[in-house]
């Protein structure tokens, strides 16, 4: 009796210390998957095949990453979709940037929207203010009095054309016909002489002036430096369309550009954002790939009119490349 008492002893013993050692060496939880996805723009532009050859990179330079594109409506959805922790990374306009991180009804977004944290200038818009040749419009000023396109209502190129205009004194009422038409609408009606000037953002070579200059004469309408001063906002810059991107157009123009960039959020680890940024610097031939408009991306511009504070993973990468003390 004694003797089956001791074994019943030393077997609850023996199971008590294996439960101790299950727990303390068995297997653990897995760590937290980690997830980004990409908010671009509609299949057929610029943003959406960028975004794909960035989730391709993310899952080579990440462990354990899951990624996934999503298209979008571009600037205006995709950093609402940042702010509500729906997307990782994000393609957005340099305006649009700036309305959603002060806070701009008119653009969308009617509180500022906090959690959004800067990745990464990338590449930039080119305003083309195009103009029949037989319009007698040479500047800015000469638009009063003519029937102008400013771009469908609230898009990025109606934003664009409201900011440069009021910052120049010009209303959309000094316009004796004012209308709010996307690209193709406001070329075609130039080309039936119904309207003298329009107002296009886009890259450079944009089909749509191309086929336009090729038809009617027309003239691309210089924007200064001074007049993009006027306008008080760092994401718009001065550049140049250079001669001859359209048919008659033999010199250098005068524009103005506006950034595009790569948004995050502040939930979003640091070690990712920091993995996802130097991914992309380093592996820059990829995105080309995707895209001709990538050649633009360059390291040294990442910060450029950046509106916003930049993400503390990305911060890290600038840092360690020198681009930021």
């Amino acid at each position: 009796m004694a003797r089956s008492l001791r074994l019943s002893a030393l077997r609850t013993l023996t199971l008590g210390l294996a439960a101790v050692a299950g727990l303390s060496l068995g297997p653990r939880p897995a760590a937290a998957e980690q997830f980004i996805n990409v908010v671009t723009g509609g299949t057929s532009g610029v943003y959406y095949p960028l975004g794909v050859a960035l989730t391709k990179l993310y899952v080579d330079a990440i462990p354990g990453v899951r990624t996934s594109v999503q298209a979008t409506k571009a600037s205006a959805e995709n950093l609402n979709l940042l702010q509500k922790g729906r997307a990782e990374l994000a393609f957005t306009l340099g305006d649009a940037l700036t309305d959603a991180w002060t806070g701009n009804a008119e653009a969308g977004f009617p509180a500022p929207l906090g959690n959004l944290r800067g990745l990464a200038a990338i590449y930039s818009n080119y305003v083309h203010f195009v103009a029949r040749a037989d319009s007698g419009i040479k500047t800015l000023a000469d638009l009063k009095g003519k029937r102008v396109s400013v771009g469908a209502p609230k898009s990025g190129t109606e934003l664009n054309a409201r900011a440069l205009l009021s910052a120049n004194g010009i209303k959309y009422a000094d316009f004796s016909k004012t209308e709010y038409l996307p690209y193709a609408e406001s070329a075609q009606l130039i080309q039936n002489n119904q309207l003298d000037a329009t107002l296009l953002s886009s890259g450079l070579g944009v089909a749509t002036i191309r086929e336009l200059a090729a038809s009617t004469p027309v003239v691309i309408v210089p924007i200064t430096p001074e007049q993009i001063a006027k306008i008080g906002i760092p994401v718009y810059q001065p550049g140049m369309i250079p001669a001859n991107t359209y048919h008659g157009q033999t010199t250098d123009v005068q524009t103005m550009t506006i950034g595009n960039f790569l948004v995050t959020q502040k939930n979003v680890p640091d070690d990712v954002v920091y993995r996802m940024t130097k991914a992309m610097y380093t592996h820059l031939d990829a995105l080309v790939a995707a895209h001709s408009a990538a050649k633009a991306i360059d390291p040294q511009k990442a910060l450029r009119g950046m509106p916003l504070p930049v993400h503390p993973g990305a911060e890290k990468y600038y840092k360690e490349v020198g681009l930021m003390k």
